[in-house]
């Protein structure tokens, strides 16, 4: 029986013509699992936002269901206003809702600072016709001032009228479920879905884990520098902890994976064939 977990798969917008081709070509790969959606993040500098709606709108006119991240950080009401009525003419029906991070050298944050009032102000300008999925952090963001005062931010997304939340990447079971049962004693009941980074260079991983304030626990990092640059045994032990990861994600009752794919077809498609999720397994069976 094939595995019925819902998942989705999120890229970033190309920068070049090549990386346009090239994630054409890995959508191609990846659409064959059918995933509830892709996701396209959003920057807060102009050229990145049109690649954006580029690739938002060519996933769309696809016949895929397209789920455009929208930040508020820098911008104002009206801008976002417009970007609003841009994706309602094009039939997006769902956004993921962020702060975003203010451009280097940028000192106004715009008259949206935090996500909870960017959900709010979506909600206010169009009801229900978007499903708002919101950023949570099972490690807590990294500019928290508290677990607490994290857990209360995320609470405000919720408020605000967030109809579910993906989080950020983590390698740690014990932190995701912690935080899904903290924000439980809250009264908050919208679906925590777990953001899934598939490890294919440790040495990329272990910095943007630096950066973003993503643990990686000490067994796994000391097993990974034991290989050195041994690429195809840090592939093959990064495929066996993400995947047992997922899989014990899907046994405690996450409500769905939500991969990362860094606009690689390869890493998703190994990790969807180990668990036995979308359509690869169907077609082999």
């Amino acid at each position: 029986m094939p595995n019925k977990t819902p998942f989705s798969i999120e890229f970033f917008p190309p920068q070049t013509l090549e990386g346009v081709e090239k994630l054409r070509a890995t959508r191609a790969q990846l659409a064959v699992l059918q995933p509830e959606f892709f996701s396209v993040t959003f920057g807060a500098g102009g050229s990145t936002q049109a690649r954006t709606f580029e690739t938002v709108f060519e996933i769309q006119r696809e016949g895929h269901q397209a789920a455009p991240h929208l930040s508020c950080i820098g911008s104002t009401r009206d801008h976002i206003r417009e970007i609003l009525l841009r994706y309602r003419a094009e039939g997006i029906r769902r956004i993921v809702a962020l702060r975003g991070d203010l451009p280097s050298g940028v000192g106004d944050p715009g008259e949206l600072r935090y996500a909870n009032e960017l959900v709010e102000f979506i909600r206010a300008e169009t009801g229900e016709h978007f499903h708002i999925e919101v950023a949570a952090y099972p490690e807590y963001h990294p500019q928290a001032r508290s677990p607490k005062d994290d857990l209360l931010a995320f609470k405000r997304k919720v408020d605000a009228g967030a109809n579910s939340a993906i989080t950020q990447y983590f390698y740690n079971l014990d932190a995701y479920l912690h935080f899904r049962d903290e924000c439980e004693r809250l009264g908050l009941s919208v679906p925590i879905v777990p953001g899934i980074m598939p490890i294919v260079s440790f040495s990329k991983l272990a910095r943007f884990s630096d950066a973003c304030g993503a643990e990686i626990p000490r067994w796994m990092r000391r097993k990974f520098e034991a290989f050195g640059d041994d690429s195809d045994s840090i592939k093959a032990f990064g495929l066996d902890v993400v995947s047992e990861l997922c899989a014990r994600l899907i046994e405690a009752g996450a409500p769905g994976l939500h991969f990362y794919s860094m606009n690689q077809a390869g890493p998703t498609i190994a990790l969807c064939e180990r668990l036995g999720i979308g359509q690869v397994n169907t077609r082999q069976g």
